[in-house]
């Protein structure tokens, strides 16, 4: 399986020449999420649910899904009658040749005072966690966790802990559109001498075989 690094949060896995494409939001590439097979979505958030990236990916290929949480799909599934699929924590499904199941059910506490809304993650092919806006361990073995490194709902510590919780053989970063040259390697060292897994972060546009 091939794993391509898009900005942010997004996601893009290929096997067998068919592609899935997680969370194209609008922090991600305009073009994140054509060429897609099967699209999936963590959480209804901005910078990971972008109606117009997934109305043009549905668009361009006719023969592609998305699934996702209620709040998303309801905006999608109307015009996209039976391509919409909605999920919720302990589905599981094939999406484009990739088994997926579904991990999680909230996002993250931000502040007390902020409702919470529905986050959902998903574990790809028994190997690839993305965990959307949630650290959410799954109940099953994790190869690769998707990382969220940065982000208004967490801080380094949680982060790591979340790594050691997880006991992935190895992190890929996500979510980390936020952080500057800067400061990137102050996060790669603290989270890779503390988490107790490899920690890797690749450059958008940049892949990796799993």
């Amino acid at each position: 399986m091939k794993l391509t690094k898009r900005l942010h949060s997004c996601v893009q896995l290929e096997k067998d020449g068919l592609v899935l494409v997680i969370d194209p939001g609008a922090f991600s590439e305009p073009d994140a999420g054509l060429g897609a097979d099967a699209l999936l979505v963590t959480h209804e958030h901005p910078d990971h649910f972008e109606e117009g990236r997934l109305r043009a990916a549905l668009d361009a290929n006719p023969a592609a899904r998305l699934w996702t949480l209620r709040s998303v799909a309801e905006k999608l599934a109307p015009a996209y009658p039976g391509r919409v699929h909605t999920v919720g924590h302990g589905d599981a499904f094939t999406a484009a040749g990739f088994d997926v199941q579904v991990h999680g059910e909230l996002h993250a506490v931000i502040h007390p005072d902020i409702p919470r809304i529905t986050n959902v993650g998903y574990l790809v092919d028994g190997s690839v966690f993305h965990p959307g806006d949630a650290l959410t361990v799954p109940a099953t073995p994790v190869e690769t966790l998707m990382l969220p490194v940065h982000a208004p709902w967490n801080k380094i510590a949680e982060v790591i802990d979340y790594v050691r919780e997880v006991k992935p053989r190895q992190t890929l970063a996500i979510h980390d559109a936020g952080l500057t040259d800067l400061v990137l390697p102050v996060y790669a060292t603290q989270i890779g001498n503390l988490g107790g897994a490899e920690y890797g972060r690749l450059t958008p546009g940049h892949a990796a075989e799993l």
